[in-house]
């Protein structure tokens, strides 16, 4: 081989090997987009977006229960989709799941009270094009999306059977609460919590302290008109569940505590464990609150 073409090879090469980071990180840049890109959008009041997931066996002459899973602040749609993994249950046990993303404002995408429309029409909108059984609507959610699962509770309780609530986000109180109606509630949160404190208090993922969990729980089981006396009991190793019975219209109230846990999904796929802290594997959150959401349609009223 002569010089000169082994040196045009040895530039070939070298251009090879300094493409390649650029053809990579574009690679993983379609990939993300794919993967997090939303497949439903309505204007409510600017233009939103939403995930929706319709199972297999999907038959449009039976109702069929739908589920709301909202994400934390600074995050969407696609990203709750991964970090709850509804998708696979929804497939296995045949309900719609649908990931709205928060509005996007002048910052990260978040949620507050002026959601509640948003949700509200999302609702519409789906029950509209799918068979929904208007008994089985159910909204969940982590951190920011938990809190706002609160707020649904309080806004729209003619429409949601039941809330579920992960590491929620509490920024307002329950005296803010226009309609103080029974709706069940399950919830998960980590006694490692960084951002949410599970005693309550200041954290730097917020402008105002967080009340305590526990607090929080039994002001839930108050409003639901439950016995005042929960009911205890280990889960494992590092789980046990408090349990509000007897209360109004059905509506338990239950709470389950990490030991240990972080700002995680219980049985869900781990977030970074140095951001967001360890996340159990003895439990399934998603799995539960498909089972505490199956016991509790929406009560005649």
């Amino acid at each position: 081989m002569t010089l000169v073409k082994r040196r045009t090879m040895v530039i070939g090469i070298m251009w090879v090997l300094l493409s390649l980071p650029v053809a990579m990180a574009l690679a993983e840049a379609v990939s993300f987009y794919v993967l997090n890109a939303s497949n439903g959008t309505l204007v409510s009041g600017r233009n939103r977006d939403y995930l929706l997931f319709v199972p297999k066996n999907y038959d449009s002459a039976k109702p069929t229960p739908l589920v709301i899973s909202m994400h934390g602040a600074a995050m969407w749609g696609a990203a709750q989709k991964d970090t709850s993994q509804w998708n696979t249950l929804a497939d296995r046990e045949g309900f719609i799941v649908v990931y709205p993303s928060g509005a996007k404002g002048n910052g990260p995408r978040h949620w507050d009270e002026e959601d509640v429309t948003f949700i509200s029409e999302l609702i519409d909108t789906l029950e509209a094009d799918y068979n929904i059984d208007q008994a089985r609507i159910y909204a969940d959610g982590i951190s920011n999306g938990g809190g706002m699962a609160f707020a649904l509770s309080c806004t729209l309780p003619d429409r949601i059977a039941a809330v579920g609530m992960v590491a929620a986000a509490h920024l307002v109180p329950f005296s803010w609460c226009p309609d103080p109606r029974p709706v069940p509630m399950i919830s998960f949160h980590g006694t490692a919590d960084l951002f949410t404190p599970y005693h309550g208090g200041s954290s730097w993922a917020a402008p105002k302290p967080f009340p305590s969990v526990v607090t929080w729980t039994a002001n839930w089981a108050r409003r639901n008109r439950c016995d005042p006396k929960p009911i205890d009991s280990a889960v494992a190793a590092d789980v046990t569940r408090r349990s509000y019975l007897g209360c109004a219209e059905d509506a338990a109230v239950v709470l389950y505590t990490i030991h240990g846990g972080g700002h995680t999904w219980p049985g869900g796929k781990p977030l970074p464990e140095w951001f967001a802290g360890p996340t159990t594997r003895s439990i399934d959150a998603s799995s539960l609150m498909w089972d505490f959401f199956q016991e509790h349609p929406l009560m005649p009223r």
